[in-house]
């Protein structure tokens, strides 16, 4: 049975109403949604590039170049001993970084597709603290020590400096 309230069509378009307004203000908040959206794709795009390959080219430059340079000019003793710590410290912690990095990817993809995930924000938070701290070691104690053993000797400066800058020239290929 119905009563006469409902077949009371006024309050039916009523309610309509509500519902149309209802979700129209939830709309209303697209704009301001869509910038903080649009921002975190962009810094997922342009993290994946940088990372992708910055991050490892610059492990490399280190770990072949800048280490080995440093560890042949040392002096026997301390300074050595000191050297091939901060090596080991440094190399370990790259690979740490990296598989940090390697976990992170799959959803920082999907960010940067602008779909939905679940990005792990306490991994995230991890790996920039522990690239801070990285790369604060690196600026504070090692490329300092660094600079003093190969400042010793031009040459091995020099021979680092053309070692960087000819792995940074492009290739050409020569077709005979």
């Amino acid at each position: 049975m119905s009563t006469p309230q409902d077949d009371a069509p006024i309050p039916h378009f009523e309610q309509c109403h509500v519902g149309i307004l209802t979700q129209l203000e939830r709309m209303g908040q697209l704009p301001a949604l869509l910038a903080p959206a649009q921002l975190a794709r962009h810094i997922a795009q342009q993290s994946l590039a940088f990372f992708d390959s910055g991050m490892y080219t610059h492990h490399s430059e280190e770990e072949e170049e800048l280490f080995p340079a440093v560890r042949a000019s040392a002096q026997a003793g301390p300074e050595r001993l000191r050297v091939e710590e901060l090596i080991s410290q440094l190399t370990h912690e790259h690979r740490g970084l990296e598989k940090t990095w390697k976990q992170l990817e799959p959803a920082l993809r999907k960010v940067a597709k602008g779909q939905d995930t679940e990005l792990d924000t306490a991994l995230l938070q991890d790996l920039v603290a522990r690239y801070q701290a990285h790369a604060q070691l690196e600026e504070q104690q090692f490329l300092p020590l660094a600079e003093t053993i190969l400042g010793r000797s031009d040459h091995r400066m020099a021979a680092l400096g053309m070692s960087l800058h000819m792995r940074h020239v492009p290739r050409f290929v020569m077709h005979i």
